[in-house]
Formats: C-alpha cells, sequence, structure tokens
C-alpha cells in the first residue's frame, strides 16, 4: 500500500466530497454538454464546487476530470484539448483545496466495452497514460479510477496508473445481478477486491448505482475479501422524474443514518455521488467527528500548466 494511503487512513475515517455532475447541473451545465470541458469555459462554477465541499470539511476532494480519456473526449470533439483539461481540473481543486484537503484526481470509464471489441487493451493503456500522465504532472496526490464497471478495463487503468508513482484507488459501481452486488459486467466485491489488490491497486470501493441504505453489505464483503482501505460514495437513492426535471429525493440526514454501519463494515473512505451536496458532507462530517487534519499536507507547487 502506498505511504500516502497509510498515513490517511491511520487518522481514522476520512471524509470525502460529495456529487459534481448535479452540483454542475444546478450551475447551468446542459444536457449532454461535457462536463470536464467547464474547466476551460467555466472555471469559476468549477471552482466554486469544489470549494464548496473544502468548506463544508472534505478531507478529499477530486478534480473535473471523469471524462477527460481520450476516448471519451473524441465522442464530444475535445481531444485535441484533453491535456489542458486534465491540467486545468487538478489546478482548479489544488486552488480550492488551499492546503485544506487532499486533491485526488478522477478517472472514469472509456465507454467503449473491452469484451464487445469496441477498444481493444492497448487502446485502454494508451489512454490512461496519457490522463494519468498529465494529472500526475498538474500536481494531484493520488489517482482514483471511479464508476468503473468492466473489471478488465480498471486492471488496465491500474497497470496505466503505476507509471506515476501516485496512490491509485478503483471504485466500482455495484447496480447489477438480482441482489443489484455486482458490476454490469457480472464482477463481485470478493473478484473485484482479489484481482485490484494484485494488480497494484492501493485502495478499493465502491460508488453510484445505487442509494446509501443498499452499501453496507457491499462494504462488508469488499472489506472481508481484502486488507486494503476502503472508499465508499454512494447516492443520494435512485433518480426520480419530478416536475418534468431528475430529483434525488434522500436528505441529508436519512443519509447520514447509514455511515455508522458503514463504518463499522471497514469503510475507510467515505463521501456522497449523485445526487449528494456539501449539505450531506457537512452532515457526515458531524457523524465522523468533525474535519480532522490531513496526515502530513503540504502544499507543493502547481507544475507542467501553461499561464
Amino acid at each position: 500500500m502506498h505511504t500516502l494511503i497509510q498515513q490517511l487512513v491511520s487518522q481514522g475515517p476520512i471524509l470525502t466530497d460529495g456529487a459534481w455532475g448535479t452540483e454542475f447541473q444546478a450551475r447551468g451545465l446542459e444536457a449532454g454538454e461535457c462536463p470536464d470541458h467547464w474547466n476551460l469555459t467555466h472555471p469559476d462554477r468549477v471552482e466554486e464546487v469544489a470549494r464548496a465541499y473544502v468548506e463544508a470539511g472534505s478531507q478529499v476532494i477530486l478534480t473535473n476530470t471523469f471524462r477527460a480519456n481520450r476516448l471519451a473526449m473524441e465522442r464530444h470533439g475535445l481531444a485535441e484539448h484533453l491535456r489542458e483539461i486534465n491540467l486545468r481540473g487538478v489546478e482548479i481543486s489544488r486552488r480550492a483545496a488551499a492546503g485544506r484537503a487532499r486533491v485526488f484526481a478522477s478517472l472514469g470509464p472509456s465507454g467503449k466495452l473491452l469484451m464487445m471489441g469496441e477498444v481493444s487493451e492497448e487502446e485502454l493503456l494508451a489512454a490512461y497514460t496519457e490522463q494519468a500522465q498529465a494529472l500526475a504532472e498538474a500536481g494531484a496526490d493520488a489517482l482514483l479510477f471511479e464508476t468503473m464497471s468492466d473489471l478488465a478495463e480498471a486492471k488496465v487503468g491500474v497497470q496505466a496508473a503505476r507509471v506515476t508513482g501516485l496512490p491509485i484507488i478503483v471504485s466500482l459501481a455495484f447496480d447489477s445481478g438480482k441482489n443489484l452486488d455486482r458490476t454490469m459486467m457480472g464482477t463481485t466485491p470478493e473478484e473485484a477486491s482479489t484481482e485490484l489488490a494484485a494488480a497494484g491497486a492501493d485502495a478499493i470501493g465502491a460508488n453510484c448505482g445505487q442509494g446509501i441504505e443498499s452499501y453496507t453489505g457491499i462494504c462488508g464483503r469488499l472489506h472481508g475479501s481484502t486488507s486494503l482501505p476502503i472508499w465508499i460514495k454512494p447516492n443520494a437513492g435512485l433518480p426520480e422524474l419530478v416536475e418534468g426535471g431528475t430529483r434525488y429525493q434522500t436528505a441529508p440526514e436519512a443519509f447520514t443514518r447509514h455511515a455508522p454501519p458503514l463504518l463499522a463494515a471497514g469503510a475507510n473512505f467515505l463521501g456522497g455521488c449523485c445526487g449528494t451536496s456539501p449539505d450531506f458532507i457537512r452532515a457526515l462530517g458531524k457523524v465522523l467527528g468533525g474535519q480532522a487534519r490531513v496526515a502530513g499536507y503540504r502544499t507543493a507547487p502547481l507544475r507542467g500548466l501553461r499561464e
């Protein structure tokens, strides 16, 4: 396990951030618009979201780079801006963190299926290597592969990220199967833990897919099958159509009622995914005992960024 992850979890549970996409939608993100492009077009709004989580007590915040791999950017016609989007994403979050939180860079799925031959492992490796290196150059503290559904793709991501020397966390979406305890590709928590640990991940977890009430069992199964720290970020319930718009109905108070069982089940990093907000993180912080000092944090100069 990477020493940074050891330092963090030695403090006790770490409070992470909440959703970014639904926060962007509240600030004007249009349907079909690429959120990552906001790093260039609306950096003030991106920084507003990041800073709100820091002020709510997040000890770890992410970056607005979830879709910023070449395969995903090509679908938006933004591949030529890929490097700058990643660099700016880290820069914005680090500026918002201002030495009060760690910045873990977000990497998401490619959107192409390995098993269907839509992409090769070599293409995935090249895309993730390109993104991981840009994020590391910009000064990210760690790399997080999140909302992954294909274990094979996640393992390629770990391989790509290892060249940076940064800590690597892999979080999968368990939302399929009879008991909603498998990824879309059929992977169980036990299979994910075993194979990702062997691949070189420093922490393993689950995010998105379903509401927090379903996460205790998944968390316990992840924890029971690995000695690595566990990263957990559930949704604020499932989305519902209300007055022509999508709403997540779980309130912060109802969300945080499930935090103690999650901590007992082995969660080391705890935050929220779709539909959660700074209010959710503030409420979680009360359960976790408030924001602890982030171990060994010292702000480093930004690197590799154009003026």
